[in-house]
């Protein structure tokens, strides 16, 4: 049976990590990536940047799957950015899931999130629509993750914490059962997070 074309928005070290957990999903064809214009033909790990962001109306009536493949530690809006273009000209934004990872049949995963290798996602838990769920990073029971977040490599979200959109877990950090991060959050990388965040906090720790 043939795989459907997907194409990946994006072409840097993130878009890497994408390409691996695809090819080992198994369940798409990745047709090529959305680079910068000069990056035109290019490759990537054996696939060829197919275009820019300018060439995504005319692919769009080629393919009809995409994932936005672009990084997000600083700020969550060039992501968020590509990922309404992308609905708006009709592509469709599957959730992918690496094999190696744990996803409960009891926990839900939005449209265009990827969950990469050895994550555990627990019972219960909420993921919004174009997260990064980061390799090896723990969701327990009942988290409630929105729209637009990444969760870095190693963290740890416990049980019934709340994550606003476009926030971001860095690397090894734990935030404690029931603790609620605003909107826009920035978590630095090792951190303990053990009250409350209001929405646009930066909590990186000290020096």
């Amino acid at each position: 049976m043939t795989k459907p074309s997907l194409i990946l928005i994006g072409a840097g070290g993130h878009a890497h990590s994408c390409i691996d957990v695809i090819e080992e999903q198994n369940c798409f064809q990745i047709a090529g990536l959305i680079g910068l214009p000069h990056e035109q033909h290019e490759q990537h790990l054996g696939y060829a940047i197919i275009g820019s962001d300018e060439d995504l109306p005319n692919l769009a009536k080629t393919y009809h799957y995409a994932l936005i493949a672009t990084g997000q530690i600083q700020d969550a809006e060039p992501r968020i950015h590509l990922f309404h273009q992308a609905r708006q000209l009709g592509f469709q934004l599957p959730a992918i899931i690496a094999p190696t990872a744990h996803v409960s049949r009891h926990a839900t995963i939005g449209e265009g999130t990827i969950v990469m290798h050895g994550a555990i996602i627990n019972a219960g838990v909420s993921i919004g629509s174009n997260c990064i769920v980061n390799s090896l990073a723990l969701l327990e029971h009942d988290v409630f993750v929105e729209d637009h977040c990444h969760i870095s490599t190693g963290a740890i979200l416990n049980g019934g914490v709340a994550l606003g959109s476009g926030s971001f877990i860095g690397s090894a950090s734990v935030v404690k059962q029931g603790i609620k991060i605003g909107n826009n959050c920035l978590v630095g990388m090792g951190l303990s997070v053990r009250n409350d965040l209001k929405s646009q906090t930066k909590f990186i720790g000290l020096r």
